[in-house]
């Protein structure tokens, strides 16, 4: 007869990955509910995931790009702008979604054992589905408007994954402090809409003044941002200095994301 005994552990580390794998049966089940739970009696379905970044990007071209004429660097100013939505929407909905899936599985958290990782996970399945999609409508785009592609479209995927475990490590923090505080869950939006603005998502950093250049790089979501945008449309507005705040933003939010989760995680249950 086996036994299992389970214990926290003395010091910090990185997750258990093999015990998430031991339970990637309840991530897959737990992510197709919420996927499903998502477009539950929609009748459009998945072309509400179309419409979310493509209705903005048209309203801002057209706002920005004809009646504002702000500098695009030479390209459609949609693309400009939906080139700079599929980023930051990946990072903003995991943050915005997974961020209070904690508190959302209370019930499930005290009842059995598992990796509690596994929720914001399963709740980040969505985002990535979404994000597909805004990939492939990005491609029609490129084709209507005949954009070449290049040698740094290969950098691409690099930026996506960026924006992805940027997201998740924010939401690793964020959602084990809500499991303690819901203040969290209510400031999130908040933070979120400002970070937006911080952003050049729907404009290019060519818009910032050269003397600013340099504090505006330092957001880690200017260079995810203007680096995908580089990667498809070739344009110069990505310096080094963004990139490298990119990438200590995407290692020091991982790093605090697990640090804090794994720090706090044995309570989860009693108080959330």
């Amino acid at each position: 007869m086996s036994v299992t005994r389970i214990q926290p552990k003395r010091r910090f580390s990185f997750f258990e990955w093999k015990e998430i794998f031991e339970y990637r049966d309840l991530l897959y089940f737990l992510s197709l509910r919420d996927i499903k739970l998502r477009y539950k009696q929609t009748s459009l379905g998945v072309v509400w995931v179309i419409l979310q970044p493509l209705v903005p990007a048209i309203i801002f071209a057209v706002l920005f790009g004809n009646f504002a004429r702000l500098p695009s660097d030479g390209q459609p100013y949609l693309l400009v702008v939906f080139t700079g939505l599929v980023p930051w929407s990946l990072f903003n909905n995991i943050v915005g979604r997974a961020g209070v899936s904690l508190v959302g599985n209370a019930n499930l958290m005290s009842k059995i054992y598992f990796p509690r990782i596994i929720i914001p996970l399963a709740a980040i399945s969505s985002v990535v589905v979404d994000c597909m999609v805004g990939m492939v409508v990005l491609a029609v785009l490129m084709a209507i408007f005949g954009t070449v592609i290049g040698w740094h479209l290969l950098f691409a995927p690099l930026f996506i994954l960026s924006a992805f475990m940027m997201g998740l490590g924010v939401t690793l923090v964020v959602s084990s402090l809500n499991v303690y505080s819901r203040d969290f869950g209510y400031a999130v939006p908040f933070v979120l809409q400002a970070w937006n603005y911080l952003t050049p998502v729907v404009y290019s950093s060519e818009l910032i003044p050269k003397r600013w250049i340099f504090l505006y790089s330092l957001n880690p979501t200017v260079g995810l941002v203007e680096g995908f945008r580089w990667s498809i449309l070739g344009t110069q507005s990505l310096n080094s200095t963004m990139l490298v705040s990119m990438i200590v933003g995407v290692g020091v939010s991982l790093a605090s994301g697990m640090m804090v989760f794994q720090r706090i995680e044995r309570g989860f249950a009693d108080i959330v």
